[in-house]
């Protein structure tokens, strides 16, 4: 059960009011300001930490430690986009900042305010320590590009050249100035240029031409054969010898009609073969010319296409993608061994700054405000636990006198029952005493009668 009067009055201090601080009563004044702010940030309770405020600074600090780490957090990131994608405009820059800056604040806030108080586990904290190793190296990567942004970039634009370089070098080498096919390396599979008027390619279709012009002799000198073997046969059969002598003058036999006929065809199957002949002669020809001034031309054909192809592999080179970056310090550190000390100590620095707050936490200790947390988490429970017997307490009478007043009035309505069946049955007995009363009346009357 609860009451609405307090056990002892309630002090202007405890709850918000401004008293003496420098006097030795306790719990002293709420603190209100910038610096109850940045407590604020980490989960601090005012009215608790009234009772120790020598731990006051200590949580200043702590929470001036969330809010810095926050802020380097959006710088960094401000820093990643204008490098990394500098067609963004300034808005949307500042924008993602904002939101990185709350994203970082908020879980480091969560980091540090679920440290307090004595039931901390170690290995809880262990945990918290790597996930704040998780966020500073993700703000250190964008500080470190900017501070070595010039020899990032130096090392990216040599390795660029360097690679535009062998690319030409594999277009030069896999595609000779004499059109000579390189298919049988496997290294040229994707470096070989497709340039019209290759003196190679020229004498590969003149020998091919000359082959399949060779072979069409063949089969024109087979037809012609056929062709000359039918007409002397037509010549033969339509000579004096087999003219035939009618009433409209001479005629030729039939015979002599076939022939002819057959010649007719033979030279019409042959003309197409000539034909195509000629035009392969002819052809083959014009290849022969062009192969003699090919070596001129096609030299500069080929340095043309050569040129276009390394300028659009040189364009199509990444210079500001995150993992060109990447790799571009990597180099820079890898190669000077000062950078790479300034490389291993940024991160470490910026990594311990973040993780500044969970540092302190396992450095320190527990603080006075933590065990008093903690034994307000003892409390709390114990009460929550004491308010759960009361109320079960106040169930269980609660449901006893219910089921007594069930129980009541239970009785009542039997007895009501009772007394209404007794009234019946009284009534009932009447009603028949009336009734054999009556009739014995009447059998008097008819005896007196």
């Amino acid at each position: 059960m609860s009451t609405d009067t307090p056990i002892r009055p309630a002090d202007p201090a405890s709850v918000g009011g401004h008293g003496d601080t420098g006097s030795e009563r306790r719990p002293v004044a709420l603190a209100d300001g910038p610096a109850a702010r940045l407590r604020k940030l980490i989960g601090v309770d005012e009215g608790l930490l009234a009772w120790v405020p020598e731990d006051r600074p200590r949580y200043t600090r702590y929470g001036a430690l969330v809010f810095n780490t926050a802020l380097v957090g959006s710088v960094s990131m401000a820093l990643a986009l204008t490098s990394f994608r500098s067609d963004l405009p300034g808005i949307a820059v500042v924008l993602a900042a904002l939101i990185w800056f709350w994203v970082v604040l908020t879980l480091d806030s969560w980091l540090v305010s679920s440290t307090h108080g004595t039931s901390v586990k170690k290995w809880t904290l262990m945990l918290r320590f790597f996930l704040s190793i998780l966020l500073g190296l993700f703000i250190a990567e964008p500080i470190l590009f900017q501070i070595f942004d010039k020899e990032i970039r130096q090392e990216i634009a040599v390795g660029n050249e360097q690679t535009v370089a062998d690319y030409r070098g594999m277009l030069v080498s896999c595609n000779p100035t004499d059109g000579a096919a390189t298919s049988d390396r496997a290294e040229c599979g994707r470096y070989q240029l497709k340039v019209v008027g290759s003196p190679a390619e020229l004498a590969r279709q003149i020998t091919s031409g000359t082959a399949r012009a060779a072979t069409l002799k063949a089969q024109v000198d087979e037809l012609s054969r056929e062709h000359d073997d039918k007409l002397a046969t037509e010549q033969r059969l339509c000579g004096p010898k087999y003219w035939i002598w009618t009433a409209n003058g001479r005629d030729v036999t039939i015979t002599c009609k076939r022939a002819r006929t057959a010649t007719a065809a033979a030279a019409s199957e042959l003309a197409p073969y000539q034909k195509q002949l000629k035009e392969m002669t002819a052809k083959g020809q014009n290849l022969s010319a062009e192969q003699d001034s090919a070596a001129n031309a096609y030299q500069p054909k080929l340095q043309r296409a050569i040129d276009a192809k390394t300028a659009q592999r040189a364009a199509a080179l990444d210079t500001d993608g995150i993992l060109t970056r990447a790799h571009g310090l990597k180099v820079v550190a890898e190669s000077d061994g000062f950078a790479l000390f300034l490389t291993v100590v940024l991160h470490l620095l910026l990594v311990c700054f973040d993780a500044m707050p969970v540092l302190a936490k396992l450095m320190s200790g527990a603080t006075a405000y933590d065990k008093m947390l903690g034994r307000r988490f003892e409390t709390s429970q114990r009460l929550h636990a004491d308010e759960l017997q009361v109320q079960q307490a106040c169930a269980r009478m609660e449901h006893e006198a219910q089921r007594y007043q069930v129980e009541q009035d239970t009785k009542d309505r039997m007895r009501r029952v009772q007394r209404g069946y007794q009234r019946a049955q009284a009534e009932y007995a009447a009603e028949e005493r009336a009734e054999l009363e009556a009739r014995m009346n009447r059998i008097l009357a008819a005896r007196r009668a």
